[in-house]
């Protein structure tokens, strides 16, 4: 179905649930998260901000009785253009456009008053996206209501944790995917694991330094991770990095150079093949990459990215994506980043499959620049 058919059908339901009895005013968690990632879209275009109210009923109170109570509650408290719906996890979760953190707080607080103080009160937590929106004095300000206001619920028993509204946004692993990355990684790693040591000794007779290099990179849900290679550079590069970001051969934050002089003369090798990259069957194998998804950047460089383009972070990185099959060197960083889109959007085995397939040939001819 086009995605714009899809948001008319989704928006006319909405208008439609408002009028039908609650708890059936609510949508269902998988037309809510549709509803989210419209909005979130909508955000990345024009610049605005969405926060996210999350309210938990207490234990004993959360019955269908009490979840109709606080639909009638929401219905009578919010505008037309808020998205109220109920979680798989049992949470009731609203969207409140053009709304930034302090507003969001003043709904909860609303809400909660209509409960006698106590541990009948709902839990309530404001997420706000973009998460990393610079803010101003004036900002600032009401950053610190909206504080105050989550301090005040949570000295009523309130459990107010702060969560990173990306991570919201983020899709779990499917199960079918899941499999696949591991029987592949053990796989991986019972293969390569004499070429990765065979490396490592080169690695260290060779060059002072350990024979691994660990970098933090962002991954699911712009949570950071260490990412494990074999060493391909002199001690040091980093520190050497920012004097030659002008001579990036890629567009945008991410630095790609095609002979880095940082490079060892074997580092050059391993990453000529690539074999740099197999202790990262290790990373598959924790759950923090999957074989196939958007390579992880590091830390800077992923937060130095525009909004929209963080959007690829809603799916596990991998150790292979259509970047590095089809496009790898040659593109725009906006098509590079298109194309992790297109991939998180329509993640399947056969893709996957495909994928994997297709990385040894464009490995073995070499398809881009390292």
């Amino acid at each position: 179905m086009p995605q714009d058919t899809a948001v008319r059908r989704l928006h006319a339901r909405v208008l439609a649930r408002r009028s039908a009895p609650a708890p059936s005013f609510l949508l269902n968690d998988e037309e809510f998260r549709f509803a989210a990632d419209c909005e979130r879209m909508r955000v990345d275009r024009n610049g605005s901000v969405l926060s996210l109210l999350l309210i938990r009923l207490p234990r004993g109170h959360a019955a269908t009785t009490d979840v109709t109570f606080m639909a009638r509650l929401l219905e009578g408290r919010l505008r037309l253009t808020d998205t109220p719906g109920e979680l798989s996890d049992g949470r009731i979760a609203v969207l409140l456009p053009d709304t930034p953190s302090e507003g969001a707080w003043k709904v909860a607080t609303d809400l909660s008053e209509v409960y006698p103080p106590g541990p009948t009160r709902p839990e309530c937590d404001v997420l706000v996206y973009p998460p990393h929106r610079k803010l101003g004095d004036d900002d600032s300000e009401l950053e610190e209501e909206a504080s105050e206001a989550a301090t005040e619920l949570a000295s009523e028993g309130e459990a107010v944790e702060p969560t990173d509204s990306e991570f919201f946004f983020a899709k779990s692993t499917p199960p079918w995917k899941r499999a696949i990355d591991v029987l592949g990684a053990i796989v991986g790693l019972t293969l390569a694991s004499p070429v990765i040591l065979t490396a490592a000794a080169a690695i260290k007779a060779t060059s002072p330094g350990p024979a691994f290099f660990v970098q933090k990179r962002e991954g699911l849900g712009g949570q950071s991770f260490q990412m494990w290679k074999l060493r391909t550079m002199h001690q040091g590069a980093d520190d050497l990095k920012e004097q030659l970001l002008e001579l990036s051969q890629q567009d945008g934050p991410a630095f790609k150079m095609r002979k880095d002089p940082r490079t060892t003369r074997l580092g050059r090798l391993l990453r000529w093949t690539s074999i740099d990259e197999l202790p990262q069957f290790w990373n598959v194998l924790r759950g923090e990459m999957s074989l196939v998804g958007p390579r992880p950047l590091p830390v800077a460089e992923s937060q130095a990215c525009e909004t929209w383009h963080r959007r690829r972070l809603s799916v596990n990185p991998g150790m292979t994506c259509t970047w590095q099959v089809s496009g790898r060197g040659a593109v725009s960083f906006d098509e590079w980043v298109r194309m992790d889109l297109q991939y998180a959007r329509n993640r399947s085995v056969w893709q996957d499959v495909k994928l994997i397939v297709t990385t040894l040939p464009a490995l073995l001819f070499h398809r881009g620049m390292r």
